[in-house]
């Protein structure tokens, strides 16, 4: 067969089958990435039948690779991260530490050498972010201070992963890289390890110094040069162009990986105001060369290792749902969150995914790798990726079954917690008559400033700690806690409060705590706000309270805009025909 036409038959084919057994796993309530890894067993040379190229798949991986990590770095929020640096990044740290090193203890024990423990061990330690984030999403969490923990957690462990990718490559040789060296690899390997060490960190140094002053003025310059054109085509291929050019660029010139470059190109795309216009118009394409970059990564995996291996399987398994589900559940609970917060972040963290794929690849190339290590990696991710879901719905049931059951999960919910209620200074106004504003969001910080300007008192119920800590400093009355629980809108004294309002984006507890409330402080008026107009008629029709949708809160300041101009110009006695409804009128 020509070699065009294989490139056609392995695309057509993997594409086909992904797209097969991707629907069949969504239809079982699975993440489809399981489909696509196992579209990428069912081509591989490890089972009969149709076997694809896999060098041409394994280029076509590498496309995978910089798009998935341009789409990290387009989405990545410095401002996020910080405002949950104080648990993302001690707990992501200590985490993939004991995931490391549980994983490089399980290694060691099997006879492994050190650099094949340490790429194992690494591999168990950080988990997948595309599977987060769509198990975020469908829970309707994603925007919730919970939420972002587990987002910004996860930040971390991929920057920490981006460095490894760097650094591994010239440490490989001192681990004991089996990888054949011949010409400048043959020298680096020659080289004292502090220099090229040294040498690495300066290229690595180099490229972000150039893309920090360099790129993050060009590329946002180059995008609104291109949107101005008004084509459509032109952007999309500017993005993708920019992604894969950056990430190819920095290999040549800098020498440092392609997932770096294409990171780095994500984050200098972000500064441009076209970025969420970037991020939509390359995800078709993001997407498909994913499920390639997936579907390449299952070649590799050889189902034998399920019967020859399946103590190793049991024992990976357990490492990444139980090891790294305990520890980091250790962590959160020790900087003293809710145990809903511990249990939702931990089961974010029992799965692995494409960056484990990733160092899997790059372990293999480097020689430190055993070939069974692969398969032992994709065995553990694809039967945590699997039970993930199943973690995730078990939280709610989980946490009931504790409180009822443990006196030590009570206590939690219950600890002497400076933050979790008011100073005993604070003045008699927030007391009596004020404003409970549950978040202290986008949403929440501005109704906060209006009723500073208008020395209206109230308290602030938000779940981060560092915010409260923040607020208290500013002379804000203010308690740490997840209003859903009781005792937090007690501290608030929601029960002589004249008004609740509920500014945080995630609606699922509105009904509950409003209910709280009104069982508390049966005269108290609520004020929610709601994502879409059949969730704000629904919340309505249940008597929650007055409900704010977004979307019509812009139409009326845009209408209220247009028609104080057009009034403007009306000749005078002119009348504007139409009228806003109370809902509208009233945001």
């Amino acid at each position: 067969m020509p070699h065009s036409v294989e490139l056609i038959h392995t695309v057509a084919v993997g594409l086909g089958l992904a797209l097969l057994l991707g629907f069949l796993a969504t239809r079982l309530r699975l993440p489809a990435l399981v489909g696509y890894l196992l579209a990428g067993v069912a081509i591989g040379p490890y089972t009969p039948g149709f076997v694809a190229d896999g060098g041409m798949a394994s280029q076509l991986a590498e496309i995978g690779v910089m798009l998935l990590m341009f789409g990290v770095g387009l989405h990545f929020s410095l401002g996020d991260l910080l405002a949950v640096r104080k648990i993302a990044l001690p707990g992501a740290i200590v985490q993939m530490a004991v995931a490391t090193l549980l994983g490089m203890g399980l290694a060691s024990w099997w006879g492994w050498g050190l650099g094949g423990a340490l790429v194992f061990g690494l591999a168990l330690s950080v988990a997948s972010t595309v599977v987060l984030l769509r198990a975020l999403e469908t829970l309707g969490i994603l925007d919730s201070y919970t939420g972002r923990i587990a987002v910004g957690w996860l930040v971390v462990e991929d920057l920490a992963m981006v460095l490894v990718l760097v650094l591994l490559p010239p440490l490989a040789h001192s681990l004991g890289g089996g990888a054949a060296a011949s010409g400048p690899a043959e020298a680096a390997a020659q080289t004292p390890l502090w220099k090229t060490l040294a040498w690495t960190l300066a290229q690595v140094g180099g490229f972000v110094a150039v893309m920090l002053l360099v790129g993050r003025r060009v590329f946002p310059w180059l995008l609104w040069q291109v949107a101005r054109t008004g084509s459509r085509e032109l952007f999309t291929l500017c993005v993708v162009a920019a992604a894969v050019g950056i990430a190819f660029g920095s290999a040549a010139l800098f020498g440092v990986s392609f997932a770096l470059g294409a990171f780095f190109a994500g984050m200098v795309m972000r500064e441009s105001e076209f970025a969420h216009r970037a991020a939509q118009e390359s995800l078709p394409l993001r997407d498909a060369f994913a499920v390639l970059f997936f579907v390449s990564v299952g070649m590799l995996f050889d189902p034998r290792v399920l019967l020859e291996r399946p103590l190793q399987v049991a024992a990976v398994v357990a490492i990444i749902i139980f090891g790294k589900t305990f520890a980091a559940a250790g962590l959160v609970l020790a900087f003293r969150y809710p145990l809903n917060t511990a249990l939702t972040v931990s089961a974010s963290l029992a799965q692995i995914g494409e960056f484990s794929f990733i160092l899997v690849g790059l372990g293999a190339s480097l020689g430190l790798l055993p070939p069974e290590g692969a398969s032992l990696v994709l065995a553990g991710a694809l039967i945590s990726i699997a039970v993930n879901p199943i973690l995730f719905r078990a939280i709610a049931p989980l946490q009931d079954w504790l409180r009822a059951r443990s006196a030590w999960a009570r206590q939690l919910e219950l600890r002497d917690d400076p933050l979790a209620e008011l100073p005993q200074s604070t003045h008699q106004r927030y007391l009596a008559r004020q404003v409970v504003l549950v978040g202290y969001g986008r949403v929440g910080r501005r109704i906060a400033a209006a009723l500073a300007a208008r020395d209206i008192p109230y308290v602030v119920a938000e779940q981060n700690r560092e915010l409260v800590e923040h607020l208290r400093d500013a002379g804000v009355a203010a308690v740490a806690g997840d209003a859903v629980d009781p005792a937090v809108l007690i501290q608030a004294h929601i029960a002589r409060a004249h008004m609740l309002v509920i500014a945080t984006p995630d609606t699922l507890d509105v009904r509950q705590i409003v209910a709280t409330a009104r069982t508390l402080n049966p005269a108290i008026e609520t004020v929610v706000r709601s994502h879409n107009e059949e969730e704000a008629d629904l919340l309505e029709s249940e008597g929650v309270g007055k409900v704010f949708l977004g979307e019509e809160a812009l139409a009326v300041a845009m209408t209220t805009h247009v028609v104080a101009v057009a009034s403007a110009r009306e000749p005078q006695g002119a009348t504007v025909p139409g009228a806003l409804d109370e809902r509208h009128a009233s945001v």
